[in-house]
């Protein structure tokens, strides 16, 4: 793993870095030797529980892009979540969609950088580890942070994401 000099990093985790800049996080873009497109894959290289992995997830729900902080170590119970958040039917976004809101491709996504804010989950799962793992815009840029900060940054609701 290898720490990023600004300059040095791709466009899409640059806009990441200036994104949690603005906001006033100072943590470091790490660039991983391979891909991290999995949770599994990226607690693997990190050396972390795979539950300690913050997965970035668009879905849609009522005709928008919403954003999901998932624990890598299970999966989003759809319709559980969406009664808890009070929201419409949620569905997996399209990578095209993915794309559309976020401006990064799947397996890449950050919490934030995106060209607007969507509504977002922070997976109360999250809370249990000291330190999460996030992707910084591509599969193979992450930074650490916090599900307290995840929450801050994103402007979203810590909700269980699980039946």
């Amino acid at each position: 793993m290898t720490q990023l000099d600004p300059t040095a990093l791709p466009e899409r985790s640059r806009q990441v870095a200036d994104a949690l800049a603005a906001a006033g996080v100072a943590t470091t873009i790490r660039q991983l030797a391979d891909s991290a497109r999995t949770a599994a894959a990226a607690a693997a290289a990190l050396d972390c529980a795979v539950g300690a992995i913050a997965n970035s997830l668009v879905f849609v729900s009522d005709d928008e892009p919403v954003l999901v902080m998932t624990s890598g170590a299970h999966r989003v119970d759809t319709e559980a979540l969406s009664r808890r958040w009070g929201r419409g039917p949620l569905r997996r976004a399209t990578p095209e969609q993915v794309r559309a809101a976020t401006g990064q491709a799947i397996g890449g996504v950050a919490p934030v950088g995106h060209p607007r804010a969507l509504p977002a989950v922070v997976d109360e799962a999250l809370t249990a580890y000291p330190v999460v793992w996030a992707a910084a815009g591509t599969p193979h840029t992450v930074f650490a942070t916090t599900a307290a900060e995840l929450v801050r940054l994103t402007g979203g609701r810590l909700l269980p994401v699980t039946a």
